[in-house]
């Protein structure tokens, strides 16, 4: 066979959108990323912690965060800040992203619900660290968009569904933990009742205009909730009708 014809051939037999290899660039920003982070759950540790768990850290450095946000945003794709992904939403914050994986203490037999797709990253994060994701949006062309990338990406082990996530997923409850990544006005009753007594959920609650707090709550294995506030935050509005 001549080199042409095998270079040809091997183009063929590459697999139709499949993650683009990651330049050396690339790869030297995520680990810079990782360590900023790092830097950063040190300088504002949670009550009781001296920062962000290794496990939380190995998964966000895993994540290729480029393969998640548009074209025109690449060359901020390792920038620790959020990022539009378009239909005015966000790719959210790295260091917000590891704080709330780190929250919910992810395990790796969880099942865990996350409300707001988006651009598919906090889900690729949390797959990295438990059995199983289910993951709702309610914007469609970024419900398709996040199904058909972490597909593509090789995360076979998260699960995606359109719909309003306030309502949860209520045929694969109970959940482990629930990640909610848009500010809700108050906390979901549905959440609640979907979450496994001993779980974690960690929602950030607020209106559009006033100021928004990351909220932990955990239901005690009498089933009792306790809630923590953690830290003042900025997250695009839940939507739907309720």
């Amino acid at each position: 066979m001549r080199a042409g014809s095998l270079i040809l051939a091997m183009v063929l037999l590459m697999p139709v959108g499949a993650a683009q290899a990651e330049t050396s660039s690339q790869a030297a920003a995520r680990a810079a990323l990782v360590e900023e982070v790092r830097l950063w759950g040190k300088r504002d540790p949670l009550p009781g912690q001296r920062g962000l768990s290794e496990n939380v850290l190995s998964a966000l450095g895993d994540v290729r965060r480029h393969e998640f946000v548009p074209p025109r945003q690449q060359r901020d794709a390792y920038a620790n800040h959020p990022l539009p992904i378009g239909h005015g939403q966000t790719i959210s914050q790295p260091y917000i992203v590891a704080l709330m994986t780190d929250l919910v203490q992810p395990e790796a037999g969880d099942r865990v619900l996350e409300v707001g797709t988006g651009s598919g990253y906090q889900a690729a994060v949390l797959a990295r660290l438990v059995e199983r994701v289910y993951s709702i949006e309610i914007i469609e062309p970024l419900a398709m968009q996040a199904k058909d990338r972490l597909r593509r990406l090789g995360y076979d082990n998260v699960e995606t569904r359109l719909g309003d996530g306030y309502y949860g997923w209520p045929e694969q409850a109970p959940f482990d933990a629930i990640v909610v990544t848009a500010a809700a006005s108050h906390v979901p009753s549905p959440l609640i009742e979907q979450l496994r007594p001993g779980g974690r959920m960690v929602i950030p609650v607020g209106g559009r205009f006033t100021v928004q707090y990351l909220l932990l709550i955990e239901k005690t294995f009498e089933s009792e909730i306790v809630t923590r506030q953690i830290t003042a935050v900025r997250f695009v509005p839940l939507t739907g009708e309720h």
